[in-house]
């Protein structure tokens, strides 16, 4: 171990390990094939969110009145919330392969 100071975040990161070890908690790190697969994972689900604003703005500018307005933004809050997830649902599953 060496001598330096250490910044408040390592110190924070050393209790949390060290509460996970006492909780019996085990880090086992990511294969390069998981890692692959949750990135592609995330890049299919960013696309799938700027598909839903591209359409979302397209029909907002479209829409002149308030409810509808309204209306649209329920739905695009929950296709963004549905799609999220969706997204860490599979992440997390390819995580504990």
């Amino acid at each position: 171990m060496n001598d330096e100071p250490k910044s408040a975040l390592e110190l924070a990161m050393a209790r949390l390990k060290k509460q996970d070890a006492d909780a019996g908690v085990t880090e086992h790190p990511l294969s390069d094939d998981q890692k692959n697969e949750i990135g592609e994972i995330r890049r299919t689900y960013a696309a799938k969110l700027a598909q839903e604003e591209i359409l979302y703005k397209s029909k907002l500018a479209g829409a002149v009145d308030l409810e509808q307005r309204q209306t649209m933004d329920d739905h695009y809050r929950r296709d963004v919330e549905r799609l999220a997830h969706e997204r860490d649902r599979k992440v997390e599953k390819v995580r504990n392969a």
